[in-house]
C-alpha cells in the first residue's frame, strides 16, 4: 500500500453509452457487465484498493440509477460518490463535473470500461518526480486502430497523441489511466460538453509538463463483444490459476 495515495482522489468514468456492447448487456450500463460472477467494475475497484484509495468519484450518465442502486447494496470498503450527468458530455466535460467533489491537489482518472495492469504506485511517483500537470499510463498494442496512439521525446514528455488514427505496429497505446493536477481544469475548454482524447490532449501538449508511464500490462477493455468475450477469457482463466 502506498501511504500517499490514501488521499488521492479517484474518478472513474462510468457514463458512457456502450453502444457496441449491448448484445450482450442489453438493459445494464457497461460498466456492470458481468466477469464470471462479478461486475466488472467492481473488480476494476478491488484493483485500486489494494493501492490504498479511500476516495472513488463515479461520473455516471446513462442507466446511472443501476450503477448507484448497485452499491447501495455493495460497499467495498471506500466512500463513493456520483457525480452525474444529465446528458452527454463527453470524456472532458464528465471530469470536469466532477470538480467540486475532488479534495486532492493530484487526482486519478480511468476509464470504467478497461483495466491495465499497471503499478500506480510507480506511477504517482513519476508524475511528482517530472512535476507533471497530467501523466497517462502507456502500454504496447499491436492492435492499435482502436486506441490513441502516443509519441514521447526521449525524457518520456509526450510530444503528439493521436486518437483512433489506424494501425501502426509496436505503438504506444493509451491505456485511459491519468494522473492530473487540480490546476488542469482551468486549462480546459470552455464548452459544456468536449472529449479529453479529441478535443484537449492534443492542445495541452505544447506546455511540455505532459509525461507518458510506460508499463507492460495489457490493456484489456470490454468495449465490444468480442473484446468482452476475451475479458472473460482471461479473468476465468487468472481466477482457476488463484
Amino acid at each position: 500500500m502506498h501511504k500517499k495515495l490514501e488521499d488521492i482522489d479517484v474518478v472513474i468514468l462510468c457514463g458512457g453509452l456502450g453502444k457496441r456492447l449491448r448484445p450482450v448487456t442489453r438493459d445494464q450500463p457497461k460498466v456492470l457487465a458481468n466477469i464470471g460472477e462479478r461486475a466488472f467494475l467492481d473488480i476494476l475497484i478491488d484493483s485500486l484498493l489494494q493501492y490504498g484509495f479511500k476516495h472513488l468519484i463515479l461520473s455516471v450518465g446513462y442507466l446511472k440509477e443501476k450503477i448507484i442502486a448497485h452499491f447501495n447494496n455493495y460497499n467495498p470498503g471506500c466512500k463513493i460518490e456520483f457525480s452525474e450527468e444529465e446528458m452527454p458530455l463527453g470524456t472532458g466535460g464528465a471530469i470536469r463535473r466532477t470538480q467540486p467533489l475532488i479534495e486532492a491537489d493530484t487526482f486519478l482518472v480511468m476509464n470504467g470500461d478497461s483495466i491495465c495492469e499497471a503499478d500506480l504506485s510507480k506511477f504517482y511517483d513519476s508524475h511528482i518526480k517530472h512535476r507533471a500537470i497530467l501523466s497517462m499510463v502507456l502500454t504496447k498494442s499491436q492492435q492499435v486502430h482502436d486506441y490513441g496512439i502516443i509519441e514521447m521525446d526521449d525524457y518520456y514528455r509526450i510530444k503528439s497523441f493521436k486518437e483512433k488514427v489506424g494501425h501502426k505496429d509496436n505503438s504506444f497505446i493509451n491505456a485511459g489511466i491519468y494522473l492530473m493536477k487540480k490546476d488542469i481544469f482551468s486549462s480546459m475548454p470552455d464548452n459544456e460538453v468536449f472529449s479529453l482524447e479529441y478535443d484537449f490532449f492534443p492542445k495541452i501538449l505544447d506546455n511540455n509538463k505532459c509525461y507518458g508511464f510506460v508499463c507492460e500490462g495489457e490493456l484489456i477493455d470490454i468495449g465490444t463483444p468480442e473484446r468482452y468475450a476475451k475479458a472473460n477469457q482471461l479473468f476465468c482463466k487468472v481466477s482457476r490459476e488463484e
